[in-house]
């Protein structure tokens, strides 16, 4: 397959700035609607949760296990706020428990003399530490005004929305480079198609593509490698082998150098179960320098970048 950006150092630099103001053009006009959408959901949780608890006098094992989607409202009611590990150690419960929790539900082998007295010991820990400023009426027996009911609750949004700020920019992005690649190829008479798990890659129908396929890798121990985006070509190669596309962005450069071992372990497992024609292609929108580049060109991986989606066409699309 021909190389796309890999084998082009002399562009880097000028690639990178254009993918930077990319990004933050799109983060300056949609990353607050996506934050905002969150808020409003993570508030009406938040609601919820006081309505459970009677305005959070009443916090109880049988609540929890009723309702385990609480526990993160429940964490963020507290002063400081708990985080996941923190509960863990303060209440020496369970990890898997309070994961499962923040899922919307409970392990179910898990005996019951042990979940009821951790669940007794998580609820200890939060009442004892739920903050006064935020929720002043737990010193009264009246209940709460609805105003200061929905302020609280707001208060405590903002906390949970601010510890999944990034996962929130990032699911919005992804979603929109998905959106921007299903236009590019339904231009150019593709159509999407759902595939059973069980599909070969050999047998994906011409002409076709479909989001988040598990491609199976591994002969003694099989491994399922999430990939974003599948592309059968109109006219197929002899092997028939779709092309993958990873779909990656980024608001900082730090993370990006964190994560790059990633991708060069899943080119890596794909090539060593399907063959060197194996095309995995990095679709880069936002922050990736120079140091990136060269890892992932280095260890076999080409990319596009978002801002000028049509180098795809060199692979034959």
């Amino acid at each position: 397959m021909p190389l796309l950006n890999a084998d082009k150092p002399q562009l880097w630099k000028q690639d990178i700035a254009a993918s930077v103001d990319f990004f933050n053009r799109w983060f300056m006009e949609f990353a607050p609607a996506a934050y905002r959408e969150t808020r409003i959901k993570a508030t009406e949780e938040v609601l919820s949760a006081l309505r459970l608890t009677d305005n959070l006098r009443s916090i109880s094992p049988r609540d929890l296990q009723s309702h385990p989607a609480i526990l993160p409202a429940l964490r963020m009611s507290t002063s400081p706020p708990i985080a996941r590990d923190r509960l863990v150690g303060l209440a020496s419960c369970n990890k898997n428990l309070v994961l499962c929790m923040e899922e919307g539900k409970i392990p179910s082998r898990m005996p019951k003399k042990d979940l009821e007295s951790q669940l007794a010991s998580i609820c200890a820990i939060i009442i004892r530490l739920l903050d006064p400023d935020i929720f002043p009426w737990l010193g009264s027996p009246k209940p709460p005004p609805k105003g200061e009911r929905f302020r609280a609750s707001t208060i405590v949004a903002d906390r949970l929305c601010g510890a999944v700020a990034d996962p929130i920019i990032r699911n919005a992005q992804e979603r929109r480079q998905l959106e921007v690649i299903a236009r590019f190829l339904e231009q150019r008479g593709y159509r999407h198609q759902s595939l059973s798990p069980s599909t070969d890659l050999h047998d994906i129908p011409p002409g076709t593509f479909t989001f988040h396929f598990n491609v199976a890798v591994g002969e003694k121990l099989r491994v399922n490698i999430p990939i974003d985006v599948l592309i059968q070509r109109l006219k197929p190669g002899p092997r028939r082998m779709p092309i993958l596309i990873e779909a990656k962005s980024a608001g900082d450069f730090t993370n990006t150098n964190k994560r790059r071992k990633e991708e060069a372990t899943k080119i890596h497992q794909l090539q060593a179960a399907y063959g060197k024609e194996m095309t995995l292609v990095l679709l880069l929108c936002g922050y990736f320098d120079c140091g990136y580049l060269g890892y992932e060109a280095a260890e076999g991986l080409d990319w596009v970048w978002e801002h000028r989606l049509e180098d795809l066409l060199r692979l034959g699309i």
